[in-house]
């Protein structure tokens, strides 16, 4: 049995083609901790520069019969290992743009989810405090506002006075100023 640790990088990796699992072994020892440190500056983690250079040596033996390197074998493991930091440098950046995307995306959604949900709250709290109003001044003041009729019509419809419709509509109106102006405080 001849020594692998003598064996030139060229001879191991012909025998690792040849499923040579001891010339594996030899490559990972020599060239694990030069590929690691390689990594680690670059990425500036060291945990992930370890799987980084990991995957580089699982991927070598899984893929070691088909795998045809034309420069020399060193060259080969430190242009796999720039490849690979690269590709986790790329998705570092759309995973980074992704997070301010949603991050955004959850702060403009909740604005509004929170203008709706206090929208809903004031037309409650104002439809509650027109029902409160005397029913008459009521009738008055849902035909002036939500039915948008003038005084006039009103006086017709109901056959009062105008002079009647735009007190009763001017009562009301003060009326739910005044509650009203309580309960906006309480809110905003």
């Amino acid at each position: 049995m001849f020594d692998y640790g003598a064996l030139p990088d060229d001879d191991l990796y012909l025998l690792l083609k040849n499923d040579d699992s001891m010339a594996y072994t030899i490559i990972y020892h020599r060239y694990f901790d030069t590929l690691y440190v390689h990594a680690a500056n670059k990425l500036k983690d060291k945990d992930e520069a370890k799987d980084l250079v990991q995957e580089i040596f699982v991927n070598l033996w899984n893929n070691r019969t088909a795998i045809n390197i034309t420069t020399n074998f060193k060259s080969y493991l430190y242009v796999s290992v720039r490849n690979k930091i690269l590709d986790r440098i790329s998705h570092q950046q759309v995973a980074s743009r992704y997070a301010d995307s949603l991050q955004h995306f959850i702060i403009t959604n909740q604005c509004v989810t929170d203008h709706l949900v206090r929208e809903r709250q004031l037309t409650r709290i104002i439809d509650d405090q027109i029902a409160q109003l005397p029913d008459k001044m009521r009738a008055i003041f849902e035909l002036s506002r939500r039915q948008s009729l003038s005084h006039k019509e009103i006086a017709d419809k109901l056959n009062i006075s105008e002079l009647t419709v735009k007190k009763q509509v001017s009562n009301a109106v003060k009326i739910l100023r005044s509650k009203l102006s309580v309960n906006f405080f309480l809110i905003f």
